[in-house]
């Protein structure tokens, strides 16, 4: 555009003429782009930068704050100003990139059926112990007491504690037997 016509699409644009604020766009559009890109380096990044560009245009012809004699000055004036606050956004939360080559450590369908069985054989053992061993095992390694706790508990002495929880295991271990979990 020259002079001229820089007036009248800047009249236009203050009007909110659509078909002036399309001529403006697809002016404007590659050199901001380009600019955009030669800053950021990226051009999906440059691409979304560009289109906020031209949107902080429109909100500024609407709040009446539009550019009053240089369009293309202030296109590229603002382009500056939304590349740098990005660029600072960057350099306070630096990204970065996950490699394709990182493995998948979510369960699949397969660990969690394994898993649902390992539960169901401990609890069917479970089940087998006598409530005192079930009782002691449930103070020692649910609620995480300690033997001084668990005696105190149970009114028996720490050795007695013991000597319970270590054939409970036993009774536990001889139940499960020798399952392979990996």
């Amino acid at each position: 555009m020259s002079i001229p016509d820089d007036r009248r699409a800047l009249d236009g644009l203050r009007e909110l003429d659509q078909q002036t604020i399309g001529a403006i766009y697809d002016q404007y559009f590659s050199e901001i782009y380009r600019y955009v890109l030669y800053r950021i380096g990226d051009s999906v990044l440059a691409e979304d930068i560009t289109s906020d560009v031209f949107l902080r245009l429109l909100e500024a012809a609407r709040g009446r704050s539009a550019p009053q004699t240089n369009l293309k000055g202030w296109l590229i004036g603002t382009a500056s100003h939304v590349v740098t606050d990005h660029l600072r956004r960057k350099y306070r939360r630096p990204e970065q990139e996950i490699s394709e080559s990182l493995p998948d450590l979510t369960p699949g369908p397969v660990s969690e059926v394994d898993q649902r069985e390992q539960n169901r054989i401990v609890q069917n053992a479970y089940a087998q112990l006598t409530s005192e061993q079930q009782h002691v095992l449930a103070l020692r390694f649910g609620q995480g007491y300690s033997l001084d706790e668990t005696a105190a508990f149970m009114n028996k002495n720490v050795n007695a504690v013991k000597a319970l929880q270590f054939r409970a295991l036993a009774a536990l271990q001889r139940e499960v037997g020798e399952v392979d979990y990996e």
